[in-house]
């Protein structure tokens, strides 16, 4: 558990405390703002010790901008294992660096700079090749180990199944091996344009990457949530000749959608996913990219099962997959599945030869240095089309709930902190969730 305030309260009662924070914390007893995780739709704004130096390689950054993101409502909604009460949430996140160990000479106070959301030695085989995000020896947990057979490396803000770090929903967080998961900013580049180097733009990048996006290529995405988004412009910027855009948010299909007519939206609300791409593409998709969700069950079949907890992950999408790719076609899923799931259609997947990848956790440090600099910096990814609002640090519970909801028109939001810079060009101003969520709902 982590260290909670017994002072603070809120509407929704006295907050539990715990007598001794896991992580060291400043000697004078300096606190900061931080999101933490209580229970089932139960996120709070508390007070909590600022984190200092623990190890030799660390350093600690004040966060200029941090944010939510589609993975972090299985937290919000109690379905990753071994959280916390008390647990400071947050994977995706940068600011500039306020105190280092002393054995970092790369980094010093002042400068600026974007955290990869998983914690990397930078030493073992997986660091030495940047797959950080399968590192060795970052995260501790027996549970993860004995469910998959090997542990990911460890996240940020993601629960004791992914090593227990704070997270980046605060003021401060310590990161470990400083040099290694922190990437420095150049001069004359926003913080929008870089934080999601944390998280959302190497993980769709990775998923376009692995599954073999090539030019002339018929794509699929499922799901139009922040990663979807992204992925339908990585397809087309490494030459896909269509993209069919699945999901039934009309927000979300409107902002996938192209004047070009290269993305055809799909809305499964209204129309059977299958037979509309089947009677326009008859021998199938070349690459199906599922960034979709295991917790939200369509058909009643696995909305019984889920409850009863006769499966943890749904087959759906998955299965609509298999059907629509072509022979030997290729589907990779970014989206994030946590266990097991039922009625999965493993004949077709074996008589169609198709490649079913696991896209895993994306290594952000393989990717996040070409993405700076080929696309960012020149503009060919333009980070303005995928963030849709700027909000307070305070705004985060009601961030969470709206979120939740799909409200439409909100994609990826830049949560500001006292020490953020203004908005940067093209990018939304400040605004409240109260004031924006009844508007565009």
């Amino acid at each position: 558990m982590q260290y909670v305030s017994n002072k603070v309260q809120d509407a929704m009662g006295p907050v539990p405390t715990a007598t001794k924070p896991e992580y060291k914390h400043r000697e004078d007893g300096s606190t900061m703002r931080a999101l933490a995780w209580f229970g089932n739709k139960d996120v709070r704004m508390v007070d909590a010790p600022i984190p200092d130096i623990s190890e030799d390689k660390d350093v600690i950054i004040k966060v200029t901008g941090t944010t939510i993101c589609g993975s972090d409502l299985h937290l919000y909604h109690s379905e990753m294992l071994a959280l916390q009460k008390g647990d400071i949430l947050g994977h995706e996140f940068m600011g500039i660096i306020d105190r280092v160990g002393p054995a970092v000479k790369t980094l010093t106070p002042g400068d600026k700079v974007v955290v990869s959301f998983q914690v990397a030695c930078g030493t073992c085989k997986f660091c030495q090749k940047k797959w950080s995000s399968m590192c060795d020896k970052t995260n501790n947990s027996s549970l993860m180990a004995s469910m998959y057979g090997q542990r990911d490396a460890g996240f940020f803000g993601y629960g004791h199944m992914t090593g227990g770090f704070p997270g980046g929903q605060a003021e401060y967080v310590r990161i470990p091996f400083g040099e290694v998961n922190c990437l420095k900013v150049p001069p004359g580049v926003s913080d929008e344009q870089v934080l999601y180097l944390s998280d959302v733009l190497p993980t769709s990048y990775h998923s376009i990457m692995d599954t073999r996006v090539e030019k002339g290529d018929i794509v699929g995405v499922w799901g139009l949530g922040p990663i979807g988004q992204a992925c339908v412009r990585w397809a087309l910027l490494k030459g896909a000749s269509k993209v069919y855009a699945i999901d039934k948010v009309p927000s979300r299909l409107a902002m996938a959608q192209r004047a070009d007519g290269q993305v055809i939206p799909v809305d499964f609300s209204k129309v059977d996913v299958i037979k509309t791409i089947q009677d326009e593409v008859p021998s199938g998709l070349d690459v199906c990219i599922d960034s979709t969700t295991f917790h939200e069950p369509k058909t009643m079949l696995h909305k019984v099962e889920k409850a009863l907890m006769l499966e943890t992950d749904v087959s759906e999408t998955p299965n609509e997959m298999i059907v629509l790719a072509k022979k030997f076609g290729r589907i990779g899923l970014i989206g994030v599945y946590s266990g097991f799931t039922n009625h999965f259609n493993i004949g077709a997947l074996m008589e169609k030869g198709i490649r079913f990848i696991g896209n895993g956790q994306a290594p952000v440090h393989l990717y996040w240095q070409e993405i700076l600099n080929e696309y960012i910096v020149t503009g060919k990814f333009d980070v303005t089309s995928i963030v849709t609002h700027r909000v307070d640090i305070e705004d985060f519970p009601e961030l969470y709930k709206q979120f939740d909801k799909r409200v439409a028109g909100v994609s990826k939001v830049f949560v500001q902190t006292k020490a953020s810079e203004a908005p940067g060009q093209g990018f939304p101003q400040l605004s409240k969730v109260s004031d924006w969520a009844d508007e565009v709902m």
